[in-house]
């Protein structure tokens, strides 16, 4: 077994301690060496953007932890540091705990990955055609063909449902009109499905199915989809957005409880991400113990659609379960990145190599790709790459320069929307009032502080003129506009769904009965 041997934790905090050189092995040296580079690297580029409050960095190689580390504030409205246990976001990223829980499920035969839904869901108003079609893992690697809006808005976005709504909502279940059955498109409705109709049919939780299939086995006690607590302990970085005065602030839509959800809904620490790369590069071992059967994570790893894609310098290849696959450089690198309204997450692992790494930051529209800097630094520093220091000055410029266009942009775009013409003929309370959808819930106008205000469970924000008769803009997620278009007396339409003003929600939340015999 080889010695787990941190070598930087907490740096932001700590400084490291220096063992006389000549009791320090060659190899234990050099990797300290590069430890110190890659921090003094992260510190270099969180200082010169200006722009990312916090970031969070775990580097493993084999099975010894390089560094668990936290660098900047953790919320810039009190300035709380960020450390090696801080809790950030990590978004998308959530996906392979997700697909590792279901995955492991299906190892001791509740259900089958491959096999049709029909097989296992019972008595379902998943629709009948569909799940005599469509399995687990066509789900969870994004070849499934199917749509289901409202039940992706609902658990990412307004957080407006029960565990009867949702199974209510199955049967809104359609087929994609672009995208056919076998074929990769990247959404989080296969994921959200998978988890409700696991819920639907056996009565569990996605955040208990990952508690008790993967967090806990891994011992990342700190790692949860409950942000509501782990906030009220102070545990959490706050997302953060470009405020309308330009500066970076605390996002106006942070993640609740209610929103996180089975494709995006976790929050880890450094030191906790450490442990989940270890686990990967291992297939399921940790500090020599193994934690998970062998073969079940590296069976995540394995493509099961393939796709060609290419995001900044990584070329995509495939999807897994919860992975995608794919090269940096000439390297197969195994990876999932997440975003969110102000937060970024990259973890990847470069089997080939034994390294993984996980960054994680608390701000994304302007300087996301920092988290990809970063670990791209990693890799690269760790190789030995003889001429790292020029590639990155060079690269960190570039990304200072897109950061200023970008700052450039926005604030271009905020003056020209602010001097268009207000565009509703009717008087202000003539539109105001709660609105509903049967499947995409509630959408309320008020009037506050002598301006229209939009607000859908979570998500709340200002109205503008939208440049178009009858319409407004609204941002309900930050930095993404969305257009409100009234259609005669009490109607709106918003992305596509119509939303009627009455009193009352339509009856979406009745019990469904099922038959739960089998716990998976």
């Amino acid at each position: 077994m080889i010695t787990r041997r941190p070598l930087i934790a907490a740096l932001a905090f700590a400084p490291m301690a220096v063992a006389p050189i000549q009791v320090l092995a060659s190899s234990t040296l050099r990797r300290r060496t590069k430890a110190q580079a890659i921090d003094d690297f992260a510190r270099r580029a969180l200082a010169e953007l200006a722009t990312v409050p916090g970031l969070s960095l775990a580097v493993v190689q084999g099975r010894e932890v390089v560094m668990a580390a936290g660098y900047g504030v953790a919320d810039l409205a009190t300035g709380r540091p960020a450390h090696a246990d801080t809790a950030f976001y990590i978004a998308s990223s959530t996906k392979a705990f997700t697909a590792l829980a279901i995955a492991a499920i299906a190892a001791r035969g509740t259900f089958a990955l491959d096999a049709p839904l029909s097989r296992w869901i019972g008595d379902s108003p998943f629709p009948a055609d569909l799940a005599a079609s469509v399995s687990l893992s066509d789900l969870l690697c994004h070849r499934s063909g199917l749509e289901n809006q409202p039940i992706a808005h609902r658990a990412a976005f307004t957080g407006e449902h029960t565990p009867a709504a949702m199974s209510a909502l199955l049967r809104s279940t359609i087929r994609s009109k672009d995208t056919p059955h076998g074929v990769f498109r990247y959404t989080n409705t296969g994921y959200n499905l998978a988890t409700t109709l696991i819920e639907d049919r056996f009565g569990l939780d996605w955040r208990d199915m990952v508690d008790r299939e993967v967090l806990r086995p891994a011992g990342m006690a700190r790692t949860t989809a409950r942000i509501d607590a782990a906030r009220r302990r102070k545990g959490v970085a706050l997302g953060h957005t470009p405020a309308a005065d330009g500066r970076i602030a605390p996002s106006p839509l942070q993640k609740t409880d209610a929103t996180m959800q089975s494709a995006g809904g976790l929050v880890s620490t450094a030191r906790e991400m450490a442990r989940w790369l270890e686990i990967q590069l291992n297939d399921g071992v940790l500090e020599g113990r193994r934690l998970f059967p062998e073969g079940l994570v590296a069976s995540t790893h394995r493509p099961l659609v393939p796709q060609q894609a290419k995001f900044g310098p990584y070329v995509r290849d495939g999807y897994g379960l919860g992975w995608q696959t794919g090269r940096y450089g000439e390297q197969p690198l195994i990876h999932h990145f997440g975003n969110f309204a102000g937060a970024r997450a990259h973890v990847s692992l470069m089997p080939a190599r034994g390294v993984g790494v996980a960054v994680m930051a608390n701000e994304d529209a302007l300087a996301g790709e920092v988290t990809d800097l970063v670990a791209n630094y990693v890799y690269d520093c760790l190789a030995g790459r003889v001429d790292l220091e020029t590639v990155y000055e060079n690269e960190l410029s570039a990304l200072k320069d897109r950061v200023a266009r970008r700052r450039a942009s926005l604030t271009a775009s905020r003056a020209e929307r602010a001097a268009r013409p207000w565009s509703l003929s009717r008087a202000t309370a003539d539109y105001l009032g709660a609105y509903h959808n049967p499947q995409m819930g509630r959408l309320d106008i008020v009037e506050a502080n002598a301006r229209l205000m939009v607000r859908a469970g979570a998500m709340a924000s200002p109205a503008e003129a939208g440049g178009q008769p009858e319409t407004l803009r609204v941002e309900l997620v930050p930095l993404t506009g969305q257009v409100i278009r009234f259609v005669g007396d009490g109607e709106l339409i918003l992305d596509g769904q119509t939303y009627v003003r009455r009193p009352a929600v339509p009856p979406l939340t009745m019990e469904i009965q099922r038959p739960r015999s089998m716990t998976p």
